[in-house]
């Protein structure tokens, strides 16, 4: 049974509801704070799972190629473009609160949020890992990060930030369900090489979470597309 997708689209929501409701009460130097701890839990994630690889070289060759795909086709852009345009309709019913953020401000800042939530090599890693596995533990992990993140985001974006967990959910339960066909053709090197490229990506979200440097982690996506193919093609050839 797929439970991860629910549990992480509803802390998003809750999450997004408590910060805007107590947006006065959460003082500044927690909203400043916090997302470091988010960063460093991200990252500690990845290390673990970094460290289930099967085949380093394929680790590297996926988030290489990976990469590189996504630069070329604007990966990031795209989803920044899609989020602009959600952003523009959740507005005219949950407007940003006065006084708080400029209107570009805001954009800045939901796009990335929504990139956050929705495209983050931790979710789409998740949502795979446990239609694959039946293994929920990332994305209930991933759940208590973005309940936080989403009340420190919703102190200043307001209830817009709830709106999120509706795309959250399609698209996490498009890729669990999906995952469960691709199981019957993998092999547990193919898994542990899977979970060590969604590794790779969690840890490259938690230092642009921490600000320690800006990864496009949206590009790096297809990275966790093609790494379960690259770990067959080594198994065979080497």
């Amino acid at each position: 049974m797929i439970i991860g997708p629910y549990i992480n689209a509803g802390s998003v929501l809750i999450g997004a509801v408590v910060g805007a409701v107590f947006a006065r009460r959460i003082p500044e130097r927690l909203r400043l704070a916090m997302p470091l701890t988010f960063g460093v839990a991200s990252m500690c994630m990845g290390v673990i799972l970094i460290d289930k690889s099967q085949h380093m070289p394929v680790m590297v060759l996926s988030a290489i190629l990976g990469s590189l795909i996504g630069e070329l086709i604007y990966l990031e852009r795209g989803i920044s473009l899609c989020g602009d345009k959600i952003r523009g309709l959740v507005e005219k019913v949950l407007p940003a609160p006065e006084g708080e953020l400029s209107k570009q401000a805001f954009l800045e800042k939901f796009v990335a949020i929504l990139v956050l939530f929705c495209a983050s090599g931790t979710g789409i890693f998740g949502a795979m890992h446990e239609g694959m596995t039946g293994d929920a533990t990332v994305l209930i992990a991933k759940s208590f990060l973005d309940l936080f993140t989403a009340a420190i985001f919703a102190t200043s974006l307001g209830f817009s930030v709830a709106m999120i967990a509706v795309p959250q959910l399609v698209i996490l339960l498009a890729l669990a369900f999906g995952a469960t066909y691709i199981l019957p053709l993998t092999t547990p090197g193919m898994q542990a090489d899977f979970s060590a490229v969604g590794g790779l990506l969690m840890l490259a979200t938690g230092l642009r979470i921490c600000g320690i440097k800006v990864f496009p982690v949206a590009n790096m996506l297809p990275a966790i597309v093609i790494a379960m193919p690259i770990s067959a093609l080594w198994t065979h050839f080497f």
